[in-house]
């Protein structure tokens, strides 16, 4: 099967299109290199995904050299050697661009990835999150009507539940009180998904991923962050009293529902399905800065600093319905999850 995959350089979307060209499908990947964290780091993720990492030395080449970023983006794709693999750097919300992809690769089924990420910078900009998570989003549904597209997976965010009193929290949750831009984009993605699966027979999952961690985290993740910081004998800055929790699922098994997904739609139409992709167990602020403070032997420095807007007090899910429909069921627990990252952290920073 051919799969478009948006956000495919990513943290989450380059685990999944390793596992996906693992099983053979073909791959096109969508990704604009946005600085919310570095194109580096994109760059390679994507060599790691398309088993080409040996390349990395000739692609830090470039990085010395007077090229742009967009010349060196450019350069360093013609060193990804895949026949099943193919990259755009392009943008969502160029709908004329994406409408050339679409015509060129003729795609079987669409994983939308991209978009603006993190709470706590859509309280600075939320007119950018509306025009990336939104827009963007609507110019990929606007494509499958056009070319006739009947699959489609959409990532949305355990934020849509904002302070939900009730857990775990349930699909059948009401999420009407989201508390931030961020959770408020997500929350209509999955209103205009709906109107669109229902007025053009596209069938589609929406996937609320809860805390997602992993080898390739995003630096400016809390695990991520943390481990810099107390491996440099800095502060570790702890928002609120460490008694917020949060449901912290490994990134494998997020790719793993997302490829269960994937032999969901294969196998049915005509559906419009929310599920939640969680690993039902939460752990406090304080507990995870715990853990990787023995992972690292090494005691960290907090220090405590007021809750920021837009923070939930936790985050908890019931992945029962996922399981059922889906055959969903993670695996990590979050201790050996640790350990696996911090290796990583390691080698990725010779420590």
């Amino acid at each position: 099967m051919k799969i478009l995959v948006t956000g495919g350089a990513g943290f989450i979307g380059s685990h999944l299109c390793e596992r996906l060209l693992a099983k053979n499908h073909k791959i096109v990947v969508i990704d604009n290199f946005d600085e919310f964290y570095s194109y580096k780091i994109k760059l390679k993720n994507i060599l790691e995904s398309t088993n080409n990492i040996e390349k990395y030395s000739l692609i830090s080449e470039f990085f010395q050299s007077n090229l742009s970023k967009d010349q060196i983006i450019r350069e360093s794709l013609y060193l990804i050697e895949n026949e099943n693999y193919k990259l755009y750097y392009n943008d969502i919300r160029d709908f004329s661009e994406l409408e050339k992809i679409f015509k060129e690769e003729k795609p079987e089924l669409i994983i939308n990835l991209a978009g603006l990420a993190g709470v706590r910078p859509s309280l600075e900009r939320p007119l950018e999150y509306e025009e990336v998570n939104i827009k963007g989003y609507m110019n990929l549904l606007e494509l499958c009507k056009k070319f006739d597209i009947k699959k489609f997976i959409q990532a949305s965010s355990s934020s849509v539940y904002g302070n939900n009193k009730k857990v775990p929290f349930s699909e059948l949750d009401s999420v009407d009180y989201p508390i931030s831009p961020y959770a408020s984009t997500k929350k209509s993605c999955e209103l205009i998904g709906y109107t669109y699966s229902k007025l053009y027979s596209i069938s589609m999952l929406q996937l609320r991923f809860f805390t997602v961690y992993g080898e390739r985290q995003r630096p400016d993740l809390a695990i991520h962050k943390f481990t810099k910081q107390i491996l440099n004998g800095e502060k570790v800055s702890m928002y609120g009293d460490g008694k917020t929790y949060r449901d912290y699922t490994y990134v494998g098994d997020i790719v793993e529902g997302i490829e269960k997904g994937i032999d969901y739609l294969i196998k049915n139409k005509g559906i419009y399905e929310i599920l939640n992709l969680g690993n039902s167990n939460t752990i406090s602020l304080k507990d995870m800065i715990e853990m990787i403070e023995k992972e690292l032997n090494i005691k960290a420095e907090v220090l405590s600093l007021p809750m920021q807007s837009g923070d939930v007090i936790r985050t908890f899910a019931d992945i029962s319905k996922a399981e059922k429909m889906i055959g969903y069921r993670p695996k990590m627990e979050f201790k050996e999850g640790i350990k696996r990252f911090i290796t990583w952290y390691k080698k990725e920073n010779e420590i």
